[in-house]
């Protein structure tokens, strides 16, 4: 395994990250104006309509939202609406705007950031993505779970409630997405033994997210099970961008380390702040966020307000960055 690279943004390149979204950035209508101006978009949702078996832009376009919510679909779907705007950027005379210093995503965005990075391909990440999403909500419906945002409380303070919920069962630190804003997930006796605590420790809110399930916690063991025998099969080659996976929050370019670290992901927390933290010391002054929803953007206002960041959601978004005018 080779060893993990911490090395600057190199000078020539603008220091510019481009950052993926994952699960919860979906929402109906997402990239169907795209899909509808550029047949490079319909091409990349035709593809994952194929491997899914089922329509994707189709709910996409129509929903139900319970549909598209649930994270078989969500996760293709998420996936294909970045691709699709990389896609309509490069085919539309957008390609330097795609030049960067690095890359990263968010949990599931980490395969679109290989894909851009050029470390996989787009096939071959779509079908893990259709198996991951397909691994974690059959864990989902073994074990019910649940999570919970701690608001206004650090990490230690955090963890020091979660032993108190750990005594009921099962629970772990699912998301570090701010210094202040932390994902708790596990067992619903655990995970709300865990918020009764914070709240007395001081934190500001506690929030219980709509979601499946237990996602980033040990109760994703089967789904991880599942996922790696296909992922020892895909090719992963050295990233042409730098590469920042979110179980280390640094850069790492040995394709071994890589497979690694995507298959400790579905049970691994999210290190979202530390992640930004490791980009902002190597330089990065600028973010692209291409795909469905505004959660990068928002998570990094909450990080570091300095830095930039121009979210790519549709048509309108292509047009005014493609113009200088996105904001």
């Amino acid at each position: 395994m080779g060893s993990t690279m911490t090395d600057p943004f190199p000078a020539p390149h603008p220091r510019r990250a481009l950052l993926f979204p994952g699960q919860g950035s979906q929402f109906v209508g997402m990239a169907v104006d795209l899909v509808e101006a550029h047949a490079v978009a319909r091409s990349r949702f035709d593809a994952a309509s194929s491997c899914l078996g089922q329509d994707l832009f189709a709910i996409c376009s129509e929903g139900p939202p319970a549909r598209l919510n649930s994270t078989d679909i969500s996760q293709p779907a998420i996936f294909t609406a970045s691709m699709a705007v990389l896609a309509v950027l490069e085919q539309s005379g957008g390609s330097h705007l795609l030049q960067s210093c690095a890359t990263a995503g968010l949990s599931l965005g980490e395969y679109s950031a290989l894909v851009f990075a050029g470390a996989m391909s787009f096939e071959d990440a779509l079908e893990v993505v259709v198996a991951r999403g397909s691994a974690m909500q059959q864990a989902c419906e073994a074990v019910e779970g649940t999570m919970t945002s701690i608001l206004g409380l650090d990490l230690a303070t955090v963890k020091e409630a979660l032993s108190e919920g750990q005594r009921l069962g099962v629970v772990a630190i699912a998301n570090v997405n701010t210094e202040t804003q932390i994902v708790i997930s596990g067992e619903r006796a655990a995970v709300e033994k865990a918020a009764q605590v914070a709240m007395e420790l001081g934190a500001r809110r506690t929030v219980e997210l709509e979601v499946a399930g237990a996602f980033h916690s040990p109760l994703m063991a089967d789904a991880t099970a599942k996922l790696e025998p296909l992922l020892e099969q895909v090719q992963i080659r050295v990233p042409e961008v730098p590469f920042y996976p979110n179980v280390l929050a640094q850069r790492v370019s040995d394709p071994v380390q890589i497979r690694d670290c995507l298959l400790k992901q579905v049970e691994s927390s999210v290190l979202w702040a530390p992640t930004i933290a490791a980009l902002v010391a190597a330089g990065l002054d600028e973010v692209i966020e291409p795909g469905p929803g505004r959660v990068i953007a928002g998570l990094l206002k909450q990080i570091d307000r300095r830095i930039p960041t121009r979210s790519i959601l549709g048509q309108d978004s292509v047009e005014e960055i493609l113009e200088g005018n996105a904001s």
